[in-house]
């Protein structure tokens, strides 16, 4: 007797392999595409299409991109490049248009043929785009001829076709997409995400032209970015908040073995470096072997020119890649026909011959402008001179602010209210401003996993001191301490004490300033605990509503007139506005800030694609410079709720 067999659904075989079809794949797994169904992956929809009219421009054939959010929240990119090919692909038996919307990796970055350097990812952009959306139609000007086809969910309604004439010299390619809101967590985008993007790319791409435009009821925006100077002009847009050191932006430019360098930089009167390096106009987060050879040039260089020129006498230590690197900002951008990354992230350059490249090209060029430019080259060493005393000093500051071993003692500050819980992975950490919250905090805190550090006053604002005065500061010494991670070089996210760093402050304007500055240092010293999720805002409430012996807390004005609606708006409520922390008890500090159950905090996270944006969001706000600030101020007031003046 033949007896059936029964598949064990837990057995992984042969049948339990799915092939996917086509775009399917997209669709089952976006975020392997596009990185996440968030905000972030929404707008990336818009760099996959715009990076391939940026080809088109880095191939010498486009010279204006015009993206336009719609009023139905679809998204037009309009480009004046050749127009993607419409003739019979005969190794698929259909258009070359309708096999670039709708097969994974075709296109014509692959093979060498149509592009020599690209940026669009892997070449998958436009048929990723096109799976992601409800409907995509693609319009193509050609010879006279307007070339076309839609697509509903990544499948074509009908096959290309002429459904129009235009102007005989007009040529590019005018791609409409609407994002699946099935997909994606939400469907609205933000003109200042595509804003900060757009610029980038147009600085990265000299002489193109790119024009942003929002057609949507009550936010009618245009912006065009157009940068005869390129990346020179991003160096002096970044330093902007800042005092340059010199008025004249420092430019290399040469080819090396297939290897197109191009370095921007300038020194300004900060203590930080802002170095951001691209390859193919993507920003490379991690760096890479392009990075390694751009710093290796400036110290080999620096260095070569300060004792030529006696600088640095014979008996002086040489000078560090991070004493010539104190105040610089420099953009390093390369072009190359294939590119490796490495790491899980593919956000970090292997290519080896790009290191050579940069190198040659920054070492010689540097040489022959350090030589023409005394003045400028004297003043960028006296300025490393300091940084290396200063650095010397934070040394020793530093060996005093390192933790002790155990056979030494434990070396946590006095202030610290500790939690008794020895897991890191259970622990957090509030920073609390004010004695009176600190003390508060204390009695509500939850002993076993909650710690606390009050802090005395503003905490030293970082952007505006050397390491030698930052490791000198009782506060910041504290805060390094009980992290547990040092900072800097010397930093270790494996010593972390607590999972969680929640900064609590109150919810005025001097709270927003002390948690400014405790996000600059973090930032500025410690950004792996950002990147890596690690840091929280508390959210304390702004109201009390009691009504017949019933108490509800709201957080913003909205919810309080969500409550008041609720409950009903009459002589029996007692509204109490909280002014700070100090002026709840420990019951409600708990119940409405700490418990764990009910409090609403906000994580801090960092976007690296945008990662020279938040450095130029930083100096401005913490910066020396006021008209820059006052801008700033101006243009983002209508994001801020709840300001007390």
């Amino acid at each position: 007797m033949a007896t059936e067999k029964v598949e064990n659904p837990n057995e992984y075989g042969a049948d339990q392999i799915q092939i996917l079809e086509g775009l399917e794949a997209v669709r089952k797994r976006p975020g392997m595409y596009i990185g996440s169904t968030s905000a972030r992956g929404l707008h990336h929809l818009v760099y996959e299409i715009v990076d391939n009219a940026v080809d088109e421009a880095l191939a010498g054939y486009c010279k204006n991109i015009e993206v336009t959010i719609n009023e139905d929240n679809s998204i037009t990119v309009e480009d004046d490049g050749r127009g993607i090919p419409v003739g019979m692909n005969h190794k698929a038996g259909k258009s070359a248009l309708e096999v670039v919307y709708t097969v994974l990796h075709a296109g014509g970055k692959f093979g060498g043929g149509g592009y020599k350097v690209s940026g669009g990812l892997h070449g998958v952009g436009a048929s990723v785009v096109n799976a992601l959306s409800t409907k995509l139609s693609v319009e193509v000007y050609k010879e006279g001829q307007v070339y076309g086809q839609s697509y509903h969910v990544g499948k074509p309604d009908e096959p290309v076709k002429i459904i129009g004439t235009c102007e005989p010299e007009k040529h590019g390619t005018k791609v409409t997409f609407h994002p699946d809101p099935e997909i994606f967590e939400e469907t609205v985008y933000d003109y200042d995400t595509l804003k900060q993007r757009l610029r980038e790319t147009a600085f990265l791409t000299k002489g193109l032209r790119i024009i942003l435009i929002d057609t949507r009821e009550d936010s009618h925006h245009r912006h065009e970015f157009h940068y005869a100077g390129g990346i020179k002009e991003f160096v002096t847009y970044l330093n902007r908040s800042r005092e340059a050191l010199y008025s004249d932006v420092i430019y290399c430019e040469g080819t090396r073995d297939g290897v197109y360098v191009e370095v921007a930089m300038q020194h300004n009167d900060s203590y930080n470096d802002a170095t951001y390096s691209f390859v193919n106009n993507i920003i490379t987060p991690e760096g890479g072997t392009h990075l390694a050879g751009f710093r290796n040039a400036l110290t080999k260089t620096f260095n070569a020119y300060a004792r030529a020129n006696k600088i640095l006498k014979d008996s002086d230590p040489a000078l560090t890649g991070d004493d010539i690197r104190e105040g610089l900002t420099a953009i390093i951008s390369i072009k190359i026909e294939e590119p490796q990354f490495e790491g899980q992230t593919k956000q970090k350059l292997g290519n080896s011959e790009a290191r050579g490249a940069v190198d040659s090209v920054v070492s010689e060029q540097l040489t022959y402008f350090l030589e023409q430019n005394p003045a400028v080259a004297k003043s960028i060493c006296e300025k490393s001179l300091l940084a290396q005393r200063a650095r010397e000093a934070a040394r020793k500051a530093r060996d005093l602010t390192r933790r002790k071993t155990a056979l030494e003692g434990t070396s946590l500050p006095g202030k610290l209210a500790d939690c008794s819980d020895k897991d890191p992975k259970n622990c957090e950490i509030f920073i609390v401003e004010g004695d009176s919250a600190g003390g508060s905090a204390k009695t509500a805190r939850s002993r076993a996993t909650q710690a606390i550090l009050p802090l005395r006053g503003k905490i030293l604002n970082v952007e505006k001191a050397r390491l030698d005065k930052i490791y000198g500061n009782a506060e910041i010494k504290a805060m390094i301490t009980a992290f547990g991670t040092g900072i800097h070089e010397d930093f270790d996210i494996s010593k972390l004490r607590y999972d969680k760093i929640i900064i609590m402050t109150d919810a005025d304007v001097d709270g927003a300033h002390i948690s400014t500055l405790m996000l600059t240092f973090l930032y500025r010293f410690m950004p792996e605990l950002i990147k890596e999720g690690h840091v929280y805002l508390a959210q304390p409430p702004l109201y009390k509503i009691e009504k017949n012996k019933n108490v509800w807390y709201a957080y913003s004005d909205e919810e309080l007139n969500r409550i008041l609606v609720e409950i009903g708006r009459d002589g029996n409520n007692k509204i109490q506005r909280y002014k700070g922390l100090g002026e709840m008890d420990a019951e409600q500090l708990w119940e409405t800030t700490m418990d764990p159950e009910k409090r609403i905090l906000k994580r801090v996270t960092i976007d690296e694609e945008n990662s020279s944006e938040i450095d130029v969001t930083f100096t401005t706000l913490m910066g020396d410079k006021v008209e820059p600030r006052r801008e700033f101020i101006e243009e983002n007031a209508k994001y801020v709720q709840n300001l007390d003046v």
